[in-house]
């Protein structure tokens, strides 16, 4: 524990404030996003989704960015997972992005809803043919008696599948997130990090300083 409890870093590399930061929360994400892919930083669009039932139990996992506009913030997944049964009976969910090697983090709170059978296509017909065989072989989060039998049924999906085009499975598809509220942290020494707030007020987003 003293080991664990000893581990710190000072942050140094940045600083944010209110006269620097965009007046919309998507174009101060694009700014950030720009700067990020350009750091070179793997798995760039790597985020936390978190979730919560209806009897309030939450539940976080990574999954990846595969869209963003003012429109919101776009993920694909198994709509029968533990994420997509989350958000079919609670559509509200928590992004976070955390780009360590900028010393910045990114926390969004939105409504989701899923995005058109026509996005979903297009997304799912850009895949690699191994991912699109993957999205009918898998009946994710269901409980599965060994990886033996996962990857049979993976041969026996590529079997039946494999040379034919290739059609997105209906119980796969995308998730829009719409934010409500973003928040831009930017480590800064001794603690006294930057955190810059932007909430959906009507139609106007309004910019606050958050204490870190």
């Amino acid at each position: 524990m003293n080991s664990i409890s000893s581990l710190r870093k000072d942050y140094k590399l940045h600083a944010l404030t209110e006269t620097d930061v965009k007046s919309d929360p998507f174009r101060q994400f694009s700014t950030w996003w720009d700067e990020a892919v350009d750091s070179q930083i793997e798995e760039v669009n790597a985020m936390t989704l978190a979730t919560c039932s209806t009897d309030g139990v939450p539940s976080a996992r990574i999954v990846l960015l595969k869209g963003f506009n003012e429109n919101g913030f776009v993920f694909f997944t198994n709509y029968n997972s533990y994420k997509g049964k989350d958000l079919l009976e609670n559509p509200r969910a928590c992004l976070v992005f955390f780009w360590k090697e900028l010393e910045r983090q990114v926390r969004i709170t939105g409504l989701v809803q899923k995005v058109s059978p026509e996005e979903s296509d297009e997304y799912f017909n850009s895949r690699p043919l191994g991912s699109k065989l993957g999205a009918w072989s898998s009946p994710q989060s269901e409980v599965i008696s060994n990886r033996e039998w996962l990857e049979e049924n993976a041969k026996t999906i590529t079997s039946k599948l494999g040379d034919s085009t290739i059609a997105r499975p209906p119980h796969w598809g995308g998730y829009r997130v719409r934010p409500v509220t973003v928040e831009f942290w930017q480590g800064r020494p001794n603690r006294l990090h930057d955190r810059i707030m932007y909430s959906l007020e009507g139609e106007q987003w309004l910019i606050r300083r958050l204490a870190p």
